[in-house]
């Protein structure tokens, strides 16, 4: 196996031979003969597993190279063993508070050298394992969290119209789109695409007849109906999960209008939260551009015209803006992940069927039901 590899920093030459010679039948050391050439040795490739730096020498000493050290976030995990010649009791306090995580005096026991570097060389791949382990274990959560989320989509889109439809795919991307279109950074726009899908979830909440309804809702069942973001929002719950808590956000607040005019709270302009004024202009689109019970899409066009008609009614002005930017893109989604075969009890296969007169279309609706 390849030998760790120890960074020995002293302005004393006969030292770091001293220092080469006890460790070297363990460990492979690099030498560095001031301040600057230890920055530029502890940054280079492969990078040391521990530092030993000397305190006192010209120019930059050892109490500022590893203040340097530590603020770099490319060798702050390194350790730093400080050699030093003085055992004055604030020395010590500086350079632990500095980031170093022992001393070593002068004259150097070559014994006690090799037992100091293997316990600290020890800790430090214990800690590197434990880090890996930690990211690993994150990484799974966070797949868990992202397939709950999609189930939970793809169960309130099953439940709402039981069509084999593909909408909680195409609301991720276009909140992305969207997202990116208004300069929010990469990061941000990650978060809000795996979130998006959780928008509707409330609807779970609604009855299934209710939402499959063709005519107009009576007062009532519209109540009903209006109450969905509030079921989403408690579905959700209130977590300390980044995600989960802006999935709630969107779920409570992506059917407040700009103008005041939407629900539940009646929010108005900047009072509704971002992501809710941005997953606002999204589940229109959806909704404008996918076949429904009640009636048959709008083309792409026409739903985006219809968006751009209510900017500083239903919408934050300055999101429908980036909208423009994000409409090609948002184009592209919609072709290239089409619905599949809609829900296939409600179709008739027989012989008589196929001789019946296809029933005339509905003319499409101005704006979607919600």
């Amino acid at each position: 196996m390849k030998k760790p590899l120890i960074l020995a920093v002293d302005d004393a030459p006969d030292l770091l031979a001293l220092i080469a010679r006890a460790l070297s039948d363990i460990y492979e050391v690099r030498t560095a003969a001031s301040g600057a050439q230890a920055l530029l040795a502890a940054a280079a490739e492969p990078q040391p597993v521990l530092i030993l730096l000397d305190v006192e020498m010209e120019g930059i000493t050892g109490f500022d190279a590893c203040k340097a050290l530590k603020t770099n976030p490319a060798t702050a995990s390194i350790p730093v063993i400080f050699i030093t010649g003085k055992g004055e009791k604030q020395n010590e306090m500086l350079g632990l508070a500095l980031g170093a995580v022992d001393y070593v005096a002068k004259p150097i026991n070559a014994a006690v050298l090799k037992l100091r570097v293997a316990a600290h060389v020890a800790l430090a791949s214990r800690r590197v394992a434990l880090e890996s382990l930690v990211r690993e274990r994150t990484a799974k959560l966070e797949a868990a969290h992202l397939d709950v989320i999609r189930c939970l989509g793809r169960a309130m889109e099953s439940h709402e119209s039981a069509s084999a439809g593909k909408r909680y795919q195409r609301i991720a991307l276009y909140a992305k789109l969207l997202a990116e279109a208004a300069g929010v950074k990469p990061a941000a726009c990650e978060m809000i695409e795996k979130a998006a899908p959780m928008h509707d979830i409330g609807k779970i909440a609604v009855p299934a007849e209710i939402l499959r309804r063709t005519g107009k809702l009576s007062a009532p069942d519209w109540e009903r109906v209006k109450r969905h973001p509030e079921y989403g929002a408690a579905i959700i719950g209130q977590h300390d999960d980044p995600l989960l808590n802006l999935a709630r956000v969107i779920a409570l607040t992506h059917h407040e209008h700009w103008d005041g005019s939407g629900y539940p709270k009646g929010l108005k302009g900047e009072a509704i939260p971002w992501p809710g004024r941005l997953i606002a202009i999204v589940d229109a689109f959806e909704a404008m551009t996918t076949t429904q019970f009640y009636r048959e899409p709008l083309s792409v066009e026409q739903a985006a015209q219809e968006i751009l008609r209510c900017a500083g009614t239903r919408y934050d002005p300055k999101l429908t803006e980036a909208f423009k930017k994000a409409q090609p893109a948002m184009r592209k989604v919609r072709a290239a992940i089409p619905d599949e075969l809609g829900d296939i009890i409600n179709l008739d296969f027989s012989a008589a069927a196929s001789t019946k007169p296809a029933a005339p279309k509905k003319p499409p609706a101005a704006a979607p039901k919600k």
